[in-house]
């Protein structure tokens, strides 16, 4: 009860943050794809997120060995170049500039070699260059999707809110357990068959099903009805939505692409990421309420003695989750 109480509080918050959002997932990197398309022909691909400004649409060039030949202008928001690269663009380097200023996003940068290889690097906000490595290593790519798993569920707002509506409703740290573990598992396995393309779905109808998701638990929530099914059998509702989440992480990680090479090592590295990301959100969680318990008594009582938390979450969430569900079936049967 103590648990539900607090993470009223902090749904609310976080619904009301997440409003003025028109979608969930708005914090992509800058892509870069770097490819060989014969031995010594590059061509140089990007792709700059709608978050960032026209007015600071980013250069990019591919210094030496590489030199220009053709290709699109940049700043512009994506374009293509052509480059001669004798011994291909290993060991060349990448420079990224803005000419206003750096809009704190990630770069996700992937090099696809003739002769089949492949790396993938996420660069910090803060490098604006990269020296693309001479020879791609597994713990470079490993690191490369675990960040990436990592950013995805921190940036996916729907995604955090769907979590953190599980939290309130299991409650104890046993129920919780169970119920994230359910979670885990569902999205899990539904993120590799899809990112293997052994099942396919309709992007546009996932996300709309999972801002559904949403709506439905914020119903649970705002009615307090404990003998729903949801509110019984809560690991049964994760494991069910989260079989729709999971196929949401993988058209993510489709945007940005599996290496032929290692397509299972970096499917697995990803998917921990999301893990871990999903756990330390459940552990923070757990912190505050055990700071606010020890640290601000008074506070915390009041809290727990205040039963409209959790009507005042419910609603804040449903609206949201429900604006999202409106925009997302309308993109999903009236395609642009």
């Amino acid at each position: 009860m103590i648990a539900r109480l607090v993470i009223a509080a902090l749904l609310a918050l976080a619904a009301f943050s997440a409003g003025a959002k028109s979608h969930a997932h708005e914090s992509r990197p800058l892509y870069i794809e770097i490819t060989e398309t014969a031995p010594g022909d590059v061509s140089l691909k990007w792709i700059t997120p709608a978050s960032v400004a026209y007015s600071d649409m980013p250069s990019l060039s591919l210094g030496p060995p590489c030199e220009r030949l053709a290709g699109a202008q940049s700043p512009a928001r994506e374009g293509t170049q052509r480059y001669r690269c004798e011994g291909g663009p290993g060991g060349a380097r990448i420079e990224i500039e803005y000419p206003l200023f750096n809009p704190s996003i990630s770069t996700l940068a992937r090099v696809a070699y003739a002769d089949g290889r492949a790396q993938t690097a996420v660069l910090d906000p803060s490098k604006d260059v990269w020296n693309i490595p001479a020879e791609a290593t597994f713990l470079a790519l490993a690191r490369s999707y675990l960040v990436l798993g990592v950013e995805h569920i921190l940036g996916g707002v729907d995604h955090l809110l769907f979590l953190a509506g599980l939290l309130m409703i299991a409650g104890g740290v046993r129920r919780t357990l169970v119920t994230v573990t359910g979670f885990t598992l569902a999205h899990s396995l539904t993120l590799i068959l899809t990112a293997l393309d052994i099942v396919r779905v309709s992007v546009p109808a996932t996300e709309a099903v999972i801002a559904l998701s949403i709506v439905l638990l914020a119903s649970e929530i705002a009615r307090g009805d404990r003998t729903t099914l949801a509110w019984r059998r809560p690991a049964l509702v994760a494991s069910t939505f989260g079989l729709v989440h999971g196929a949401g992480f993988a058209a993510a990680l489709g945007e940005i692409g599996l290496p032929q090479t290692e397509k299972v090592g970096a499917l697995l590295f990803f998917n921990l990421g999301v893990e871990l990301g999903q756990l330390g959100v459940v552990a923070l969680v757990f912190a505050m309420i055990f700071a606010l318990k020890k640290f601000a008594a008074s506070a915390f009582e009041r809290i727990r003695d205040d039963a409209r938390l959790p009507l005042a979450a419910g609603y804040a969430l449903g609206a949201v989750s429900a604006a999202w569900f409106v925009e997302r079936t309308a993109r999903a049967l009236l395609p642009a």
